[in-house]
């Protein structure tokens, strides 16, 4: 349960970061989104889901 709080706080800073830092460039990051379909984005995270999981496989592994 510890791993999923960690997991969930750190999401959570990273995406304050970037709508504290860069809102300007989240919104062309949206609207750049919004021209891709919605296969290719579906894909994207299916892509972000597989590293994300392979990250946190190694971490494991390695005793982090």
């Amino acid at each position: 349960m510890s791993w999923l709080l960690l997991g969930l706080g750190l999401a959570l800073v990273i995406e304050g970061l970037v709508l504290f830092m860069l809102p300007v460039r989240l919104d062309r990051l949206i609207a750049a989104l919004e021209e891709i379909g919605p296969e290719a984005r579906r894909i994207a995270g299916l892509v972000a889901i597989a590293i994300g999981v392979g990250i946190v496989w190694l971490a494991r592994i390695m005793g982090v």
